[in-house]
């Protein structure tokens, strides 16, 4: 399982949406799309 499908099922899974997720981690909600659709790592 790659790290942005893993991230994508832990997210769901503990019922945050990428804007909670993102607020969370400090960084923004286009920051967690683009880690969970595999275009960045950073």
């Amino acid at each position: 399982m790659e790290f942005s499908q893993r991230l994508y099922a832990l997210r769901r899974k503990a019922g945050l949406s990428q804007e909670e997720l993102a607020n969370l981690v400090g960084v923004t909600r286009q920051a967690v799309q683009k880690w969970e659709s595999g275009g960045s790592l950073r």
